[in-house]
């Protein structure tokens, strides 16, 4: 009988061409392809294409609107303020976030994890508990009747300093960790102090680093929604994330096309600080050369204790101080108590946790943190195997997509989602003032952090197992469900962590989407707040803060089996 050869698929070496896999009749792939870039269209092309779509509307008939609207004296005062504050807050938090990886990477002071954990702190607390937790830790030491300081532009700009001083000790950790040490120890050898190392070679070497923390502190200062909230709107102290949730606010739907010219300027000024950004990160050295260990580089000597005691008296102040200050108001049946054996009470935990609208914010909060992360990390891993493992050159553009939401100011994204499903859809109708659009803006905003954390684990994938699975016969579908799933989902696993731990207490998206029955739990602490019922929230802050400390110290547990670069804080 004649014998029918049966030809294999054609293997992934074959198909590559000058570094990149190009699918040939892969219908499998063309179909991940289609499915995720309908995917990405809806929940951040679409909303975004609409903003866009808002302002030109807008200036179709009256060219000079944008003009009128941004020369207003509240759209320039707020612009100005943003702008002030958030520069200002990247100077506090580069002369904070500089000193603390200068000292944890390069000297020999002791304790290290413990003082690293402290910097890194306030990365983990949402940005409006922050802000309550300084007012009360300030309320504590201020006379009584007095007004609080941080009511101010100083305040704002206080905490948001300390606040993003994170980003710039990470920025500048790791370009200490990438730095040419053979030059560093060419100046030992030559008799320089370290001092003069650290202002001669060192802080040249990395100012793309402190640059590029700069930036990533500005684009945060300005679009941060909660430290504006709870202390520059008492302050009178308006930005533009505070003016354009006071308008729609007061006047709704009717102020859509001038909220949407502001939310541009808001863009505006984030593309600056990204553009900041890119500019450092092409400055960044890339010689990774270590010539000794960099744990010891400069010992401290006699000067060992007191640098060690002043450290730890800063971040133990800046860090902890405020949740001790937070916790203990908990503790107190009203603010300006102090807490003692006599005035101790968990009534602000039971009043609180007792209100029907309290539970029902965790349970949206909780469902809806969830149910975004398993989808952030269900999108996050085909994604991932077409732009790295396959290397798609299509999917580097809805990479590019899946990061913008993050990028630009969430208020900017709670616009362009109202002004995409205000009107009622085909089959869904309206998803405004539902948990629908709410989770869309969450699957929107928190994907990137999903994806960044699955893209670093497909990095270290084998490619010969995709490509022996292929030779094999299995279909594309086949191949990322048995193979590429197991090897990336621990990476995917701790990104849907970060999504649920960002989620789970945001606020400056929430506050323009939230509706009656749908409240979460970043606006009931605001609300709670803003009614008088400072320790009760303080007490649903305090449960907030337990529950992230739980999920970063079960990432860090994670940490040890994942590639580097997966987790923010992880040294």
């Amino acid at each position: 009988m004649p014998t029918t050869k049966r030809s294999l698929p054609i293997s992934l070496e074959d198909r590559v061409n000058i570094g990149r896999f190009v699918p040939l009749r892969d219908r499998g792939l063309h179909a991940l392809l289609g499915g995720l870039t309908f995917y990405l269209i809806v929940i951040t092309g679409w909303p975004l294409g609409r903003l866009l779509a808002e302002v030109f509307f807008s200036i179709k008939d009256n060219p000079s609107f944008i003009k009128e609207v941004l020369t207003a004296p509240a759209s320039a005062r707020a612009f100005r303020n943003t702008a002030e504050a958030a520069f200002w807050a990247s100077a506090l938090s580069v002369l904070v976030g500089t000193l603390g990886a200068l000292l944890v990477t390069l000297t020999d002071i002791r304790l290290k994890r413990l003082l690293s954990f402290l910097i890194l702190l306030p990365m983990l607390i949402p940005s409006q508990i922050t802000a309550l937790a300084w007012k009360m830790m300030v309320d504590f030491i201020s006379k009584p009747g007095s007004p609080n300081p941080l009511y101010s532009r100083e305040g704002v700009i206080l905490v948001l300093g300390i606040e993003h001083s994170t980003l710039v000790f990470l920025s500048v950790r790791a370009s200490l960790q990438g730095l040419p040490w053979d030059l560093v120890e060419a100046a030992r050898v030559l008799g320089a102090r370290p001092l003069r190392i650290i202002r001669t070679v060192i802080l040249p070497l990395i100012a793309p680093g402190i640059l590029a923390g700069f930036a990533l502190s500005f684009v945060a200062g300005i679009g941060n929604f909660g430290v504006p909230a709870l202390l520059g709107i008492p302050g009178r102290f308006p930005v533009l994330t505070t003016l354009i949730y006071r308008k729609l606010n007061g006047f709704g739907p009717s102020v859509l096309g001038e909220t949407a010219i502001l939310s541009l300027a808001l863009m505006g000024l984030a593309g600056l600080g990204l553009s900041l950004r890119a500019f450092a990160s092409r400055r960044v050295s890339v010689a990774v050369i270590k010539t000794q260990s960099i744990r010891s580089l400069f010992p401290l000597g006699v000067h060992r204790l007191p640098v060690e005691g002043g450290m730890f008296l800063l971040f133990l102040s800046i860090s902890l101080l405020p949740l001790i200050a937070l916790a203990a108001t908990s503790f107190v049946p009203a603010v300006g108590v102090l807490l003692t054996p006599d005035t101790f009470t968990l009534g602000n935990y039971r009043a609180g946790l007792s209100q029907d609208a309290v539970v029902r914010a965790f349970s949206v909060s909780l469902k809806l943190s969830t149910i975004t992360a398993l989808v952030c990390v269900g999108v996050s891993i085909p994604l991932a195997y077409c732009a790295v493992i396959r290397k798609v050159p299509l999917s580097h553009s809805l990479v590019l997509l899946a990061d913008a939401p993050y990028a630009i100011p969430g208020i900017v994204v709670s616009i362009s989602m109202i002004l995409a499903f205000l009107k009622p859809l085909p089959l869904v109708g309206s998803l405004y003032g539902t948990a629908g659009i709410l989770f869309i803006a969450y699957a929107s905003r928190f994907l990137s952090l999903a994806l960044m954390p699955t893209l670093a684990g497909a990095e270290q994938f084998d490619r010969h197992l995709e490509e022996a699975a292929s030779m094999a016969g299995a279909r594309t579908f086949r191949r990322l469900r048995t193979v590429v799933f197991p090897s990336v989902l621990p990476s995917a696993f701790s990104g849907g962590l970060l999504v649920f731990m960002a989620a789970l207490n945001e606020i400056t998206v929430s506050s323009l989407l939230w509706s009656a029955g749908n409240e979460t739990i970043g606006v009931m602490i605001y609300a709670m707040h803003y009614e008088g019922n400072s320790p009760q929230a303080a007490a649903i802050s305090m449960i907030s803060v337990l529950i992230v400390v739980a999920i970063a110290l079960t990432i860090s547990k994670l940490g040890k089996s994942l590639p580097e670069g997966v987790i923010p804080w992880r040294g």
